[in-house]
């Protein structure tokens, strides 16, 4: 395996407005952006987020451990997504309710024993309704288990660099040792936005299960943000009478993606308003500014010993650059790192570079470069035909 990497820095000229000249960004990624305004009075935990560079706009106590209710099913969607994505399991995928699924209290579509549903239909109950059941379901679909499932969530949240993260149930139902904080949900928020689909089902405010049936059940998104407010498609909201009331929420307008969420609100009121606060905090103050789109084609690299004898390496998300309104991004850096090689086999999103969008030292912007598609590795017969050809060609 070939572990050398091509490193190819460029300044880049880009002209935003003719106001201003300081950078809004001059942090490296997941950096606070210090502002005065108390956004969040009454939360216990608040965190304000730019998706497209991680920068963190707003933060308080975002580092404290906190039951998280509900918005666990943040990182129970985001293991549903990664299934899809793998192609592990099929949203017309039939589900069926365990008695243990079955059993659970709380938010739920009322599921009975043996009952079967799709992926896609559990997958809106989770979103859309916070069903327990659903969630339970879908945990043993994927992982045989529940517990078996839990284990793959604190692996996923290890993997994610989530310090003060750990799992005990799938749904977010009272537990001990069931804790999160603002900070690291806003991470998993990240990550799961990075499948397009989800917002599809977050974003819905109201829908059917069993539509068909004598027995339909409406469902209402629980985040009632997603019709209130301009913008929001997701994320999850959360309550139990110990961690009070909670939400992730993720609002998109324009160019411009946030991520806000607050943990142990008084009320659902107070929450929305918090949450609302927040949103228009950051596209009143902020703006972004794309430099390359999500899965745009970056460099065609060698793959050796493959069926294929190259991959695309494509931009893992959009990367842009945030900046306050009215500032002005005069230069920055532009470092391209990619290994100049890669090994058979090679799976679609396996990360084989990065860009890294720099100005003055200080890291504003970085996103992984992944692999378009998976080339298998050639066969004996593949690799005596490619040197047979290569032979002849080279003697011509």
């Amino acid at each position: 395996m070939i572990k050398k990497w091509l490193y190819i820095s460029i300044a880049v000229m880009l002209f935003v407005s003719t106001a201003g000249t300081a950078f809004a960004a001059e942090k490296k990624p997941n950096e606070q952006i210090k502002t005065e305004a108390n956004l969040a009075p009454e939360a216990k935990s608040a965190i304000l987020m730019d998706y497209d560079t991680g920068t963190i706009i707003y933060e308080k106590d975002a580092h404290k451990k906190l039951p998280p209710a509900s918005i666990t099913k943040i990182m129970t969607m985001l293991l549903i997504m990664e299934a899809l994505d793998q192609g592990k399991i099929k949203l017309s995928d039939r589900v069926r309710t365990s008695e243990h699924a079955a059993s659970m209290g709380g938010s739920q579509i009322f599921l009975e024993v043996g009952e079967e549903m799709t992926v896609e239909e559990m997958l809106k109950g989770i979103a859309i309704a916070s069903a327990n059941d659903a969630s339970v379901a879908m945990a043993e679909h994927i992982a045989g288990t529940e517990e078996a499932f839990v284990k793959r969530m604190n692996e996923k949240a290890k993997e994610l660099g989530l310090e003060n993260t750990h799992f005990v149930n799938c749904n977010g139902l009272p537990a001990e040792n069931h804790y999160t904080t603002a900070y690291d949900i806003a991470i998993m928020s990240r990550e799961l936005l990075k499948y397009d689909l989800i917002t599809k089902y977050t974003g819905i405010y109201q829908d059917y299960l069993r539509k068909d049936t004598d027995n339909p059940f409406w469902l209402v998104n629980t985040n009632r943000l997603v019709r209130f407010y301009e913008g929001v498609d997701g994320l999850k909201t959360g309550y139990t009478s110990e961690a009070k009331f909670c939400l992730a929420t993720t609002a998109k307008r324009n160019n411009m993606r946030t991520i806000a969420v607050v943990m142990g609100e008084p009320s659902s009121k107070v929450r929305n308003q918090e949450v609302s606060r927040m949103l228009d905090y950051a596209f009143n103050h902020y703006e972004t500014h794309p430099l390359y789109k999500k899965g745009e084609v970056i460099q065609t690299i060698p793959v050796d010993k493959g069926k294929e004898q190259q991959v695309n390496l494509v931009t893992a998300q959009q990367l842009s650059i945030l900046t306050k309104k009215g500032e002005n991004v005069d230069q920055f850096d532009k470092q391209i790192k990619i290994k100049d090689m890669v090994p058979a086999p090679v799976a679609r999103g396996d990360v084989f570079g990065e860009i890294v969008i720099t100005a003055e030292g200080n890291v504003l912007s970085k996103v992984d470069l992944i692999a378009e598609n998976n080339v298998e590795k050639a066969g004996l017969w593949d690799l005596m035909k490619r040197t047979t050809r290569n032979m002849i060609t080279h003697n011509q």
